[in-house]
This record gives C-alpha cells, sequence and structure tokens, in this order.
C-alpha cells in the first residue's frame, strides 16, 4: 500500500482510485473494475459515464462504516478504467440508435433495410462480453473478489459467466424496477433488458431471486411462471405488504430463504425510488429505499450467506452537470456493498 499523502482522517486525494483507497492491484483482496458501455439502452442514455460519475463522487464519502469500521485498511484497489471501451460503446451505440429509431417507426426487426447494423452491434457486444469475461476471469484465477460498476446493466454477463466456471452453484439476488428477462430485446441479443434471460442460459445457477420489479411484459411474466428457478418479490407486493403490517425484516428473511449460501447481487440503481437515482435511463415510479435496500444486504451477511460478487449498474450524471446525486449514491452504494463483501467472507475465515 502506497500511504503517501494519506490520511483516513482528513480529505482523499484524487488519485484515480475510488475512495482515494491507495492500495494496489496485486495486493488487493477486492478490485473495482468499470465497464463504461451503454450501447443497447432503450430510454435514456449517459449509463457509460457511470463509473467516472461514481469515481469523482467516491472521493468525498468518509470511510467510516457502521458494519466494517476499518473499512479503508482492508485491500480495495481500482483498475483503472479504460476509456477504449467507452470510445466503442458510443460508436456501437450510434448504430444501435438507427435500429431502434427505425423499430419505433413502425418497421419490422426483420427488415433487411438493418441486418446489417443489427449485426454490427451484436457483435460488439459480443465482443464486450468476452472482454469482461477474460478480465474477471484473471482476477478470479488470482483469488480476487471483484465489484463492477456498469455501464447498462448487460455489461456483467462475461463477469457471472467468469463466476460459473469458479463456483458450482449460486444465486442471484438481482435488485431491479425490471425483469431483464426478455430476449434479445429490440433485436439485440445483449440488450440490458435481456441480461437475465442471458444469465439464466449459463450452468451453476440454481435461482434468480428478483426484488422491486415494477415494470415487465407478458414474455417476462410468462418466463418467471415457467422457470421455477425464478422467484419474483415484485415492488407492488413488497410495499403491500407493508401496508398491511408485515414488517420488511420479516419480508427479507423471506427473499434470504430462497437464496443458496453462495450469492451474486446485480443492482441495477432503478430498483431504488427514482428520488436516488433521478438521471437513470429507464425510471420507473415507486422502489426501494435506500435504507431498505441496504437493511436487505446486512441482513443476508447476518445470515451466514456469501457475497462472491456484485455489480452497480444504469447510475448515469446528471447531464446538466448541477448535480452529483447520482454519482454520490452509486458511491456510497458501491463501498457498503464492498465492505459487506468483504464481511461475508471475513466471517467465514477467507479473508
Amino acid at each position: 500500500m502506497n500511504y503517501i499523502n494519506f490520511n483516513p482522517h482528513q480529505i482523499s486525494i484524487k488519485n484515480d482510485c475510488f475512495f482515494g483507497l491507495p492500495h494496489a492491484i496485486e495486493d488487493a483482496k477486492i478490485v473495482f473494475f468499470s465497464v463504461p458501455w451503454d450501447a443497447t439502452v432503450s430510454y435514456g442514455e449517459g449509463t457509460a459515464e457511470g463509473p467516472e460519475a461514481i469515481l469523482d463522487a467516491s472521493y468525498q464519502l468518509d470511510w467510516y462504516d457502521f458494519d466494517l469500521p476499518q473499512a479503508w485498511e482492508k485491500s480495495y484497489a481500482t483498475i483503472p478504467i479504460d476509456n477504449t471501451i467507452k470510445a466503442k460503446s458510443e460508436t456501437t451505440r450510434a448504430i444501435a440508435k438507427t435500429v431502434i429509431e427505425f423499430l419505433e417507426s413502425g418497421n419490422d426487426l426483420h427488415d433487411q433495410a438493418i441486418t446489417r447494423e443489427l449485426a454490427m452491434v451484436n457483435e460488439r457486444s459480443i465482443e464486450l462480453n468476452e472482454w469482461v469475461y477474460s478480465q474477471c476471469q484473471n482476477y478470479l484465477s488470482e483469488g480476487k473478489l471483484i465489484a463492477l460498476i456498469g455501464g447498462d446493466h448487460s455489461v456483467p454477463l462475461g463477469y457471472i459467466k467468469a463466476l460459473t466456471e469458479h463456483h458450482q452453484q449460486f444465486s442471484i439476488l438481482h435488485i431491479d424496477a425490471h425483469a431483464d428477462l426478455r430476449n434479445a430485446y429490440e433485436g439485440f441479443t445483449y440488450s440490458h433488458a435481456s441480461i437475465m434471460y442471458n444469465v439464466m442460459q449459463l450452468p451453476n445457477i440454481d435461482k434468480l431471486v428478483q426484488v422491486g420489479i415494477r415494470d415487465l411484459c407478458q414474455e417476462e411474466m410468462d418466463k418467471i411462471n415457467s422457470d421455477n428457478r425464478i422467484i419474483l418479490f415484485d415492488d407492488w407486493q413488497l410495499k403491500n405488504n407493508i401496508y398491511e403490517g408485515i414488517s420488511w425484516q420479516k419480508q427479507c428473511a423471506n427473499i434470504i430463504n430462497n437464496l443458496s449460501e453462495k450469492v451474486y447481487i446485480s443492482f441495477d440503481i432503478d430498483g431504488l425510488n427514482q428520488v436516488f437515482c433521478p438521471n437513470t435511463g429507464t425510471p420507473v415510479a415507486g422502489g426501494l429505499d435506500f435504507n431498505q435496500a441496504i437493511y436487505l444486504m446486512q441482513t443476508l451477511v447476518k445470515s451466514g450467506k456469501k457475497i462472491i460478487g456484485f455489480d452497480i449498474c444504469e447510475v448515469a450524471p446528471d447531464k446538466t452537470n448541477q448535480s452529483q446525486w447520482d454519482g454520490n449514491i452509486g458511491a456510497r452504494l458501491l463501498y457498503k456493498l464492498t465492505n459487506l463483501m468483504y464481511l461475508s467472507h471475513s466471517l467465514n475465515s477467507e479473508l
């Protein structure tokens, strides 16, 4: 660790590392891995700017954590943000928009007029998936845990694929406004709206537990009803239970009881109430309170289950640059989930 100019009681140094933590990658137990990509977003843009927005906001956080008080001492390191990925996202996004605008004009997905563009987007998405897989495979092989920062919600597929080669069985806890179970939405095989459909094609995933869902189509509801590995806790159900006197504690226990001993968390920021993510690309009314989500994660760790990895996706900064609120929330969520992941392993004497 490079302690030059590092004082945990003072301000963070802007050193291109999340939270200003100066740990070296080779010494790290957990690495922050950014994927600035949002080629297939179907509504608002800007999630490719998410990692940088979270990084910028992370410097102003205090390091004390109520679950892991000495968190700043832990070996958390930052993999530099790869701007070539962001540049590829921008060019691919431009092509994807032509496809989306073509379809929104009432044209058919199978029209030859967009065949070339559709193929280009899918090919570049495959390249992105392979890059994420390769990067994550390398760090997992070194015994590191990974906190992935998106980008749109399509980006963790390669990471989850790598995890299936390191763990014989695990569950996914998916927090989102959307079910993301569409098959090749808008013709994009690796759409942000298809991430969980694609994830469920992978081996070794025993359960997909979805929390906070409140915007989905019939195709997705049919998928949920036909696949007994998928368990839905929709936002309407969660809120109605609270209104009828069922505590959040009991609901969290019910959610967690459906998860296996090893858990991957996929956290789309729009799973939260929009007050916490005003600039996310596909906002939906309703959602979890920030502390509700944190309580669920804390309860998960207290249950003895192990967080083997997580992603935070769909954070998008204010396009007017007047507020860092989205990045601020993303940074606080990133720090808390990282600390809880560390704690879930240290309780089992693995770190």
